[in-house]
């Protein structure tokens, strides 16, 4: 009889899968009581990640902008939101994966975190679909990723730049959509962002726990360090308005939010 897979190795499988639904069904069976080996060196068996035809991936200046007021223009954006929640999942899953040699409690949160990404992708899905569309009839590009590829050999950049940066940069504009769904009363769309703003301060402060953690291990200044990977992979500093209630509660000091709120 062979062995179980490891958590880390049912992450990556999971990863590799395309479907939405399987990718789906594969994340919520992992157990977080699974022997995590931390010290295992794995390599997936085909491109990850593993994503569905469509959408289709263009640069993000060719994302088609579309006007909320009309029926289609509010999919549009539900869509979007869809397509973030699913690279959610994959940018959870792969950080997994590929960093070897952690604490047992790294692995576990940011598999709660691939749970939950699942779990909004499939309320945006839900959404989406009653309104008559799939997702996948909309473009979209490919930027979440695209950072997850830049930072695949540095998990200090990796934490500094998708929770702490552009997960982040979520808290700040969710009430914005919020206010825009309300205004063309869709107000299951504003149910749902409630859901996942609640959620994502979590994940966010997942990101600040772990990144301060690693900063303390490597004695690193954690804002300096945090100005230098912004610069050194031409990331945009996060620009005002700032969603200062949320990002307290996700574990951003007074004094980096101080920094990042100066011009």
């Amino acid at each position: 009889m062979s062995n179980p897979l490891s958590l880390r190795e049912s992450v990556l499988q999971a990863l590799i899968v395309s479907d939405p639904d399987e990718k789906i069904a594969a994340v919520q069976k992992i157990a977080f009581d699974a022997p995590i080996h931390t010290q295992e060196i794995t390599s997936p068996s085909q491109t990850i990640p593993g994503r569905p035809l469509q959408p289709e991936l263009v640069s993000p200046q060719k994302v088609a902008y579309r006007s909320i007021n009309s029926e289609q223009g509010k999919a549009a954006l539900i869509h979007a939101i869809a397509h973030i929640e699913f690279n959610a999942i994959n940018l959870a899953l792969d950080i997994i994966w590929r960093f070897a040699h952690l604490p047992d409690d790294f692995y576990r949160d940011w598999l709660r975190v691939a749970k939950e990404e699942a779990y909004h992708f499939s309320l945006v899905r839900d959404h989406l679909r009653n309104m008559g569309y799939e997702y996948g009839d909309f473009t979209a590009h490919n930027g979440l990723w695209a950072i997850c590829e830049k930072t695949a050999n540095d998990l200090l950049a990796r934490l500094a730049l998708v929770p702490r940066t552009l997960e982040a940069r979520g808290l700040d504009v969710s009430p914005l959509i919020q206010n825009k769904l309300a205004s063309v009363n869709d107000h299951e769309g504003v149910k749902i962002l409630d859901i996942i703003l609640r959620d994502e301060v979590g994940h966010v402060e997942l990101g600040n726990k772990w990144y301060l953690y690693l900063c303390q291990q490597t004695g690193k200044d954690p804002i300096a360090t945090y100005a230098n990977m912004i610069h050194t992979y031409h990331v945009a500093k996060p620009k005002g308005p700032l969603n200062m209630v949320a990002r307290k509660q996700a574990g951003f000091s007074d004094e980096e939010l101080a920094w990042l709120s100066s011009v």
